[in-house]
């Protein structure tokens, strides 16, 4: 039985969709240097 060979290229080969561009100009933003990314600190 064959399987097909995976495509790994598909974040340099695919478009967001409009739900992710939304989740990314939402997400909140920060330095993780400084300490005051909120995603950062809440993984940390």
């Amino acid at each position: 039985m064959s399987h097909p060979p995976i495509d790994l290229r598909s974040d340099t080969v695919t478009q967001p969709s409009e739900a992710m561009r939304a989740a990314m100009m939402a997400a909140p933003l920060g330095d993780d240097v400084l300490g005051d990314d909120p995603t950062v600190n809440a993984l940390q």
